[in-house]
């Protein structure tokens, strides 16, 4: 591509050397990754200046430089200067791949819970209505040919449309992507146009990155800042039943299509007359001035409100309402989301990814509404992360489980022991205690279990890996559980 076309992308830019017929190679943001004739962007990250890497990709053949700064002395080749080069490289990346989420329906989400469960089931519907469709996400990307686990929730401007573009060629009918604040603060989906923004909901998360619930806030607003300050007819699709949802009505009420979900009487999508087993939920849906009965293979409160939020979802890019919910009739559980990982004597082990109190709370909730004689939670708090949010996962467990076994999630650079000790600190009665080797957590969880019980394995779901100061190492809720009722089963077949 030539550079004088993504100069056109850029708002405002200052350049300086030889720009006429340059032709560019390749787009960076990684001067390790600089081959000659590309064009490199400097990013000012948390950790890594970009700017400091200028020279290096100037080593290595850069045709052209974005910065923020003015070019050094002496400096001869394209030197473009730009206010916000994070904005830029979103720019160019959209440009370099000719605006892929422009020929893509495309669906955010974004929220404290429930986003991977959201985005998961409009990929199932989009998939089985438009044949292929793609997947951006916390556990998974799909391209529409094939899938892939994911790195990170939401990827860098680069990676990100360079995933769209693909997917656009693979002949996707629509792409569903988990948009992280993360991702938003950092200006990683600048340049996406968002057909549908989906708001799920805000509780205490990421506090050690955004300091305040307010800048936490501030944050996911910026899908929906985002979606407003572009052309169309974007909408928005957001829980009314929590309070950050009424604020974002409020303020987005004039500048984008608004639909809410939720329980409540005043929502456009509204679920009532519930009805659960370990199977899965029935529940009335009253949406478009009509009624129809829904049922999915999943459990809890929290889930009727994902699918909502996912059917409102699909209808707004124009999928029929019958067709959503035959796929979601048909459909699997969604992986590591209140997951069955195996029975034992007909105790039930399942997997969840809640790492939150709110999320922990509802999940424990949704179990005690199957009525076990016991509920056994096995939890832990994850190292180099919110401090703030481990004694609240104790009290959120203790209030509704029988007994906890607290262990090891993913330390980290921290201690084990000394984040099991701070989350310990939540505690007000006694029926815990700490086990800091997860598998052994597991073990006695699934040997204590009695006949009427029912066993939660929190905070990891789907992921397959631990990770600690000076190693990661494969490690899978689901299959360590299955493992341990296995040999269990041998044992007493023995006896």
């Amino acid at each position: 591509m030539k550079l004088e076309d993504l100069v056109l992308c850029l708002s405002q830019p200052h350049v300086s050397g030889p720009r006429d017929g340059v032709e560019l190679s390749g787009v960076h943001d990684d001067s390790r990754q600089v081959t000659p004739g590309s064009l490199f962007v400097a990013v000012r990250g948390l950790a890594v200046d970009g700017h400091d890497y200028i020279s290096k990709a100037v080593t290595q053949g850069a045709a052209a430089i974005v910065a923020e700064t003015e070019p050094p002395e002496g400096y001869d080749k394209v030197w473009i200067r730009v206010k916000d080069s994070r904005l830029a490289l979103a720019n160019i990346a959209d440009a370099w791949h000719h605006s892929p989420s422009r020929d893509l329906p495309m669906v955010g989400v974004t929220g404290t819970n429930g986003k991977t469960t959201i985005a998961y089931l409009v990929h199932t519907i989009l998939k089985a209505t438009r044949m292929r469709a793609g997947m951006i996400g916390t556990v998974a990307i799909d391209d529409g040919v094939e899938s892939n686990p994911a790195k990170q929730t939401t990827p860098g401007a680069l990676e990100l449309q360079s995933l769209l573009a693909r997917m656009r060629d693979n002949g996707c009918g629509g792409v569903v992507m988990e948009v992280s604040s993360h991702g938003l603060e950092q200006g990683r989906t600048l340049g996406v146009d968002f057909n549908v923004g989906v708001f799920t909901n805000l509780t205490q998360d990421h506090l050690d990155y955004h300091g305040t619930m307010e800048n936490y806030f501030a944050a996911k607003k910026k899908l929906f800042t985002q979606m407003a300050n572009a052309k169309g007819n974007a909408a928005a699709v957001i829980n009314l039943d929590d309070r950050y949802g009424v604020e974002l009505v409020d303020d987005f009420a004039s500048r984008l299509n608004i639909v809410t979900y939720g329980f409540s009487s005043q929502c456009d999508f509204r679920a009532g007359r519930m009805k659960q087993d370990a199977r899965g939920t029935e529940f009335q849906l009253e949406a478009k001035s009509k009624s129809f009965l829904v049922r999915v293979p999943l459990i809890g409160r929290f889930n009727v409100m994902n699918v909502l939020a996912a059917l409102a979802a699909v209808t707004s890019v124009g999928v029929p309402m019958r067709e959503a919910l035959n796929v979601l009739k048909e459909m699997k559980g969604v992986p590591g989301r209140l997951e069955l990982a195996g029975m034992k004597s007909g105790v039930p082990v399942f997997v969840d990814y809640a790492h939150t109190p709110d999320a922990l709370q509802n999940v424990c909730r949704t179990l005690r509404e199957l009525e076990p004689s016991r509920l056994i939670t096995v939890f832990g708090c994850g190292g180099d992360r919110d401090r703030g949010k481990r004694a609240p996962m104790a009290r959120a467990a203790e209030a509704l489980s029988s007994f906890c076994i607290v262990t090891s999630d993913n330390p980290r650079g921290e201690e084990p022991d000394a984040i099991m000790r701070e989350v310990e600190k939540g505690f007000a009665g006694e029926a815990y205690t700490l086990i800091e080797d997860r598998e052994e957590a597991i073990r006695r969880a699934i040997e204590a279990a009695r006949e009427g019980d029912i066993i939660l394995i929190a905070g990891k779901g789907h992921e397959d890996y631990q990770i600690f100061s000076d190693r990661t190492i494969e490690f899978d809720d689901r299959k360590v559980a299955r493992r341990i009722i296995d040999e269990l089963r041998g044992k007493e077949a023995r006896l």
